[in-house]
């Protein structure tokens, strides 16, 4: 055997990058968009996000001092709250943010284990929760001088849309997914520092384009497809949501197929459902579906060959 195999005990792959510092990471690559949401919406925006916030980082203490472990060091409490609060309406009653808050830790994230044994993305769960429980407020985004549709909406009923506004953020819609441009400055960090790649994310993208164009009614048009990139909730879901390191595939493969999956979801709710969004339902979907798309993913084991769909020592 050749002396340049080395055996060694796990694990094999090792970083720099700790919990805290990937949270951090996510918390300053969301920045600009929470920013252009409390530009966009004013002061109320900061204390829907400031209250989201607090609320998901006290549940997170309050259990850690049940079961006399802290974890809120960790910021994952944090980056809950604020993509929790990304993704509510600015006219939102506090109470129902706070709500929220606690569905997303206590329910989703520390009744299953705490952080990395949560099943599903514990903000998109907890806006899911607020969607079902309270319609009218989750879908109410009049607020100041913006009383109109939602750019999505809009297109669902026909009418005509700004695409350039939709892309600067000048329109209605949740604190966190108005500004396009916002939201792909913070991507653009991320990628830079390795936190996330475009696995996930591109095949996502890529994957409901190929919807949109074949089902949307408009072909190519490339002002209707970027309409539908820049509206709602996509870009957010897809570079901040989808790409959970809990919530999605580990293999490379498996990724790709989520991606996919994400992409078809968010078509079919968006173009065939009763309402104009899809994107919170399609990869709470698809994270119930990770446990299959990892099996039917797996990577063959050095040393072994498939056969009839068993593995065979070589």
């Amino acid at each position: 055997m050749s002396e340049h195999f080395k055996v060694s005990s796990n694990p094999h792959i090792r970083s720099k990058l700790n919990t805290s510092g990937i949270m951090l990471a996510v918390i300053v690559a969301l920045l600009p968009t929470a920013g252009y949401g409390i530009y966009h919406f004013g002061a109320r925006a900061a204390l829907v996000i400031l209250v989201t916030i607090a609320s998901t980082v006290i549940t997170e203490v309050l259990f850690g001092l049940y079961k006399k472990k802290t974890t809120v060091t960790d910021l994952s409490a944090v980056v809950t709250g604020l993509l929790l609060a990304l993704n509510l309406p600015v006219s939102i009653p506090f109470w129902m943010a706070v709500l929220g808050g606690v569905f997303a830790i206590l329910v989703v994230k520390e009744l299953f284990g705490g952080l990395g044994q949560n099943f599903m993305n514990p903000a998109l769960a907890a806006r899911c929760f607020l969607l079902i429980s309270f319609p009218v407020q989750m879908t109410d985004f009049t607020y100041d001088t913006f009383t109109g549709a939602t750019p999505l909406a809009a297109l669902k009923a026909e009418e005509s849309v700004n695409v350039m506004d939709m892309i600067l953020g000048r329109t209605a819609g949740t604190i966190g997914e108005t500004s396009m441009i916002a939201i792909l400055i913070g991507a653009c960090f991320l990628l830079l520092l390795g936190i996330i790649d475009l696995r996930v994310p591109g095949s996502y993208i890529v994957t409901f384009l190929l919807f949109a164009g074949l089902f949307g009614g408009r072909g190519l048009d490339p002002a209707y497809l970027s309409a539908q990139l820049a509206g709602g909730g996509l870009m957010l879901g897809a570079f901040f949501m989808a790409t959970d390191y809990v919530t999605r595939p580990i293999t490379v493969k498996g990724q790709y197929l989520y991606g996919i999956f994400l992409g078809l979801m968010t078509g079919i709710f968006r173009f065939w459902g009763k309402g104009a969004e899809g994107v919170s339902y399609a990869i709470i979907l698809g994270n119930l579906l990770v446990p299959l798309i990892e099996k039917v993913s797996r990577p063959t084991p050095f040393g072994y060959r498939r056969h009839g769909g068993q593995k065979h020592e070589k």
